[in-house]
């Protein structure tokens, strides 16, 4: 049973998620001045925060991402939305129609500084972002990460994962930045369905 207080901050979250998304579709033309107020309200009353995403694509996130995904919806991923310690699912740079799930290690303002003597430091720029494979086993190039493509427009990220099932037996939370895993808490209390996300999972 969620509490009150639980279903006051997830509905908070949903009026936000629903201005956000619903203004982001007016600025490009998706919608008109009269559906705008319309469309707000449909994503309060109809839509969720989050969606299911199948993650089974190699060692990268090893051992902690796998399997079937939670994925909190993020329509407009700033630095007040998102935060350094979070596994995100970003666009593939490499590939138009693809995702990837890494973590966010670095944004605008961090100073990135090689291991390589020979690679110059610099500062990530206004809206940049610098992602990274979990597994510490991996080489940068067998990683797929920011050590290979470089920085990423903050853009590109899609979602947060915020659950992880692995098998039927074995799931939970992601463990995200502190931040993130208190905004995310009452969506997973009303939104998760272990059952669901088993029904789908895909081996």
């Amino acid at each position: 049973m969620v509490s009150l207080p639980t279903w006051f901050r997830y509905v908070v979250n949903k009026f936000e998620y629903s201005i956000t998304h619903s203004w982001k579709s007016y600025k490009i033309g998706q919608i008109t001045d009269r559906d705008l107020h319309d469309t707000i309200w449909k994503n309060v009353f109809q839509g969720k925060l989050t969606y299911l995403h199948h993650w089974n694509k190699g060692e990268e996130m090893a051992p902690t991402i796998a399997g079937t995904l939670l994925v909190r919806k993020l329509p407009h991923p700033d630095t007040t939305r998102v935060f350094v310690g979070d596994v995100v699912v970003v666009k593939d740079p490499e590939k138009e129609d693809d995702y990837l799930v890494r973590r966010l290690a670095a944004i605008e303002g961090y100073e990135m500084v090689s291991s390589d003597e020979k690679d110059e430091p610099f500062v990530l720029e206004k809206n940049e972002c610098w992602v990274l494979s979990d597994n510490e086993a991996l080489k940068a190039k067998e990683a797929k990460d920011s050590r290979m493509f470089g920085p990423l427009p903050m853009t590109d990220i899609v979602g947060r994962v915020i659950y992880c099932l692995r098998t039927a037996i074995d799931h939970g939370p992601v463990q995200n930045s502190h931040f993130s895993m208190q905004k995310d808490s009452p969506v997973i209390e009303v939104e998760l369905d272990v059952d669901e996300m088993a029904k789908n999972h895909k081996a």
